[in-house]
């Protein structure tokens, strides 16, 4: 048995007893003695106990934020990302539906708008066909700079900018890679939502380029949720996954204003269509519109977007 100075034997604290959880309270303000006889408190948060893998990743955006003002250890991150998306995929039995439809138009040589919510961006790499040319569009942020070189990594070229505004060079760029018979990709609820609500940006690149968008998605059987605005989803590895595709959405370049509010209408509904089901068929319940586009989960269960 341990023995103090004294000689008389030490007692066992447990780290839940009273005597260990007064102790750390008083140990929570520290007085540092200064010169001239002043003194300044310095107050410490207590260690945080029983800290998750799932509850650091809850964490990840506040984090990314402070460690990426580093070059160095943003390359390294991106990197990590990079493979870490791709053991995802390797790693799990994936299914797609309506691929069909994209290779139908990859073996044609005819380029289309790619639409994918911000939210399931992490996946969408993988089920691109490697060699063929596409043209991202990443918000100018700090955020949308990390999902470039995470992209770039599998050959996936990215324009700076918004579409917002329809003469920005960004809208430009796009509009000149479709017309050179590439294709562009665009997350119509980004780079700041709201959320799983299409933007004008997408319905005027379809309407000045004449080129399609085809909606895509993905859910995996396990995940986890970032608490961000748009409920970025992670997907987990040693499982299964599932992508689809949706039909193809045409537009006029002569389409009245009523139109455009319809094919903006016709995205938005498509890309949530294909995402509830792909959330139905990995056995989560679907997103919840109606409830401030909140993410329902249901008792019990890992899923449940």
């Amino acid at each position: 048995m341990p023995i103090s100075e004294r000689g008389a034997p030490r007692r066992k604290v447990s780290a839940t007893s009273p005597l260990r959880a007064d102790n750390r309270e008083r140990a929570a303000t520290l007085k540092i003695l200064l010169f001239k006889g002043t003194e300044k408190t310095v107050s410490f948060s207590p260690r945080p106990e029983g800290r998750s893998f799932a509850g650091t990743l809850m964490k990840l955006p506040d984090l990314l934020k402070s460690v990426t003002k580093s070059d160095l250890v943003r390359n390294l991150l991106c990197w990590l990302g990079a493979n870490y998306i791709k053991m995802v995929h390797s790693s799990n039995r994936w299914e797609v539906v309506g691929g069909e439809i994209a290779t139908s138009f990859w073996d044609s040589g005819k380029p289309f708008i790619l639409a994918f919510w911000h939210g399931r961006i992490l996946m969408i790499p993988s089920c691109w066909r490697q060699g063929q040319i596409i043209h991202m569009l990443i918000s100018p942020h700090r955020d949308g700079q990390v999902i470039a070189q995470v992209v770039g990594h599998f050959g996936i070229h990215t324009v700076v900018g918004s579409t917002h505004k329809g003469g920005s060079a960004a809208f430009r760029t796009l509009l000149k890679a479709l017309k050179a018979g590439e294709c562009v990709g665009i997350t119509p609820d980004g780079p700041q939502g709201p959320r799983m609500i299409a933007s004008e940006g997408i319905v005027q690149i379809a309407r000045l380029s004449g080129v399609p968008v085809i909606p895509c998605t993905f859910a995996t059987k396990r995940y986890r949720l970032l608490q961000t605005w748009d409920r970025f989803v992670v997907a987990l590895p040693f499982s299964r996954g599932l992508f689809i595709w949706g039909q193809p959405l045409t537009l006029s370049a002569k389409a009245t204003a009523e139109e455009q509010e319809v094919f903006r209408r016709s995205i938005e509904d498509s890309l949530n269509a294909i995402t509830t089901e792909a959330d139905r068929r990995m056995g989560h319940l679907p997103v919840d519109l109606e409830k401030g586009r909140q993410f329902s989960r249901q008792s019990g269960m890992e899923g449940g977007y």
